[in-house]
């Protein structure tokens, strides 16, 4: 028995067991598990529908659906991360906007800043916290308002940093990278219009069929008309998907970086600038059962790597078999993938240099968790690549 128990403290501590796919699906009151996964529609900034929204109203919107939604009194939610990048005075916003929701003051908040993968490390964070025993239930959140907070780059560095070989490239825009990462895998503007038409096409039908509304949360967004009216809109819709798009409509957009390699990237093959947010609730299996919420999946494990910040879009390449390796379990094993598309160039290099059957990658051009419970699949892998040369990934089990 006591054999047994180091066992398996070994295994929570690991995040899992080595022994394949059939050890990720057994169930322990110890499992991290969630409960709610929800999110604001997605929206181009400076364009869409919250675009007129500030950064901490569009938290407050946030956390107030997580108390709707979860189905749990939030005194007794723990501790919240949130991830998010661009937010200036990120834990002012966070706090504040957490307590306007409603959330209590004994509920502390930390914000977590590693680029692209934000979102995922507010859920890594607080998985973790479980993990060791430190709280039993915790919020993850992620936002981004790229309308309210806009991408300006990196501050000025100094001039030692500027003159070493490395550490001077994690300054330089973000398209300069997908245009090396086309230029040094031999990614050519064919491949990436047919890449991206796809995951257009695949989100319109997604959209089409509805897939989507079991996660959004409409949203209330202030509308800002030119002679400074303000009014409130309802949003309940990801707006920045184009209906009808092809590959060859996308041919005839022109280069977004023409100073860089062959300026292959576009407007039409890389990710929108965009606002929204999401949130997940995580706890042990034993806290769910004993509450009586329904369990979406498990949390097995997630990875974070570092490589050459020139290629930064590669991440997912390096982190995803990381991720793997400590789940126990091999690419066949996996039933969906959820990859971030930040430039095509860099996903088409990831899909064909890990061999994986692109009819299992953003099956519906993102936002793909649902659909493994749509489609009866167990494992889920979400990767992306972060700024400044780094990648993560994660494993979820669909209960």
């Amino acid at each position: 028995m006591a054999v047994e128990r180091i066992k398996q403290l070994k295994d929570h501590l690991t995040g899992a067991s080595g022994s394949g796919l059939r050890a990720l699906e057994k169930k322990n009151p110890d499992d991290v598990v969630i409960t709610m996964a929800i999110r604001t529609p997605m929206c181009k900034a400076k364009k869409g529908g919250l675009k007129d929204m500030r950064s901490d109203e569009l938290l407050t919107a946030m956390f107030r659906a997580v108390v709707a939604k979860s189905n749990v009194n939030p005194a007794i939610i723990q501790d919240i991360h949130v991830g998010t990048v661009l937010t200036p005075g990120p834990t002012y916003e966070a706090r504040t906007a957490a307590l306007t929701a409603g959330i209590p003051q004994t509920t502390p908040v930390q914000v977590v800043n590693r680029f692209c993968s934000s979102g995922l490390m507010a859920v890594t964070g607080i998985a973790n916290q479980i993990r060791g025993g430190q709280i039993e239930i915790g919020l993850a959140v992620g936002m981004e308002s790229m309308s309210a907070n806009p991408d300006h780059g990196a501050h000025k560095m100094s001039d030692e940093i500027m003159s070493h070989p490395i550490a001077k490239d994690c300054a330089m825009p973000m398209g300069w990278t997908s245009e090396n990462v086309a230029q040094d895998f031999n990614i050519s503007r064919e491949d990436m219009d047919a890449f991206a038409a796809i995951s257009f096409q695949r989100a319109e039908h997604a959209q089409k069929q509805g897939y989507f509304q079991s996660e959004i949360v409409p949203i209330e967004a202030p509308k800002i008309s030119q002679d400074g009216t303000r009014t409130t809109t309802l949003i309940s819709q990801d707006d920045g998907i184009r209906p009808g798009t092809t590959a060859a409509n996308l041919a005839r957009i022109r280069s977004a970086f023409p100073q860089w390699g062959k300026g292959q990237t576009t407007g039409g093959n890389a990710s929108q600038v965009t606002d929204g947010a999401a949130a997940v609730l995580l706890m042990t299996r034993r806290k769910a059962e004993e509450l009586g919420l329904k369990i979406l999946a498990k949390y097995v494990t997630a990875s974070v790597v570092g490589l050459e910040p020139r290629i930064m879009g590669i991440g997912p390449v390096y982190a995803i078999p990381v991720a793997l390796k400590q789940a126990g379990i091999e690419v066949s094993d996996v039933d969906l993938f959820e990859i971030n598309e930040a430039f095509a160039s860099m996903l088409v290099y990831c899909v064909r240099k890990l061999g994986l059957d692109h009819s299992k990658v953003n099956v519906n051009g993102g936002a793909i968790a649902l659909e493994l419970e749509r489609r009866k699949g167990k494992v889920l892998v979400t990767s992306m690549c972060c700024g400044t040369g780094m990648g993560a990934a994660a494993v979820f089990v669909r209960e």
